[in-house]
């Protein structure tokens, strides 16, 4: 099963659990008309195939004190492969960060960044993100107000 060979049942069990990945083989199969066996065998096919990467639980942030998002452009001094590896393997170790997107134009990166509030973040400004030789620029946009937010895909039959 190719990424982009997916049948209508398996796009129905992925929007399925999308919506809550909690439920049980049952009433995933039963939501997408089919039976136990094959939606249990194609869930596992999709997780072997990377197709769905993990099940996890999202957590909504303002209730565990998270209030605060700013978006943040990132230029390297020297954007050269070795530098955006070094940069890539410094992000994973930053929990602030919760999404990284190496982009083209006047930036190399894209930070999507969750702190607790302001003065937290500015912490991470500068005693992680400026405090690196390889950063020459930074640029923040605060977030004011959150529209949607989702972690559903726009899959289609």
């Amino acid at each position: 099963m190719e990424k982009n060979l997916l049948d209508p049942s398996d796009i129905r069990i992925l929007r399925i659990l999308q919506r809550d990945a909690s439920l049980s083989i049952a009433e995933v199969a039963r939501q997408a008309g089919t039976s136990q066996t094959p939606c249990w065998r194609r869930i596992k096919k999709m997780k072997e195939t990377g197709i769905i990467r993990q099940i996890t639980a999202v957590v909504d942030r303002e209730s565990v004190g998270l209030n605060f998002v700013a978006y943040t452009f990132v230029k390297l001094g020297l954007p050269n492969r070795e530098n955006m590896e070094e940069f890539d393997r410094l992000v994973h170790h930053w929990p602030e960060v919760v999404t990284c997107e190496r982009i083209t134009g006047a930036v190399d990166y894209l930070l999507k960044i969750v702190s607790d509030d302001i003065k937290t973040y500015d912490d991470f400004l500068r005693l992680k993100l400026l405090d690196n030789q390889l950063v020459s620029d930074v640029q923040s946009r605060i977030v004011v107000n959150t529209v949607k937010d989702t972690t559903n895909l726009p899959l289609r039959e």
